[in-house]
């Protein structure tokens, strides 16, 4: 069963991602944010609630089985001060999640809009940010 699961991590591997995957073992992130955009031009679906996949830590090695337990697409503008708070990153309000959230995603943003072929594509109140939460099932042994 676990080879049909999707995988998937944080950020990219490295110290973020790290971070990111303690905090969500330790159980205090529980929520998680994505540009739609990427899933777009990944050719992926969005996740759907019951859906189970791997978390995977830097080395692309399974951590966890994660449940999706919402998923939902909001406006940048509108991600609320629940979702930012259960991020588990320190974040006080959606504001210090926005600000925090758009300094890492405008760091890759050449990219992306390589990837669209649209050098004017930036982020604003409009742009569409899937809002993931989540639980962890499993622990898996990272032996």
């Amino acid at each position: 069963m676990a080879s049909e699961m999707g995988r998937w991590g944080f950020a990219d591997p490295g110290s973020l991602r790290e971070k990111l995957t303690g905090l969500a073992l330790a159980g205090r992130k529980t929520t998680t944010a994505s540009l739609r955009v990427e899933f777009e031009l990944d050719g992926e679906a969005l996740p759907v609630p019951g859906e189970r996949s791997l978390l995977v830590d830097s080395e692309d090695r399974p951590v966890a089985v994660v449940e999706t337990v919402t998923c939902r697409v909001v406006r940048l503008a509108d991600v609320d001060d629940q979702h930012a708070i259960d991020e588990g990153e320190g974040y006080a309000n959606a504001a210090e999640f926005r600000q925090d959230h758009e300094a890492y995603w405008n760091g890759y943003l050449e990219s992306i809009r390589g990837r669209l072929g649209d050098p004017t594509f930036v982020l604003t109140d409009d742009t569409p940010v899937v809002l993931e939460r989540f639980v962890i099932v499993e622990r898996l042994d990272r032996s």
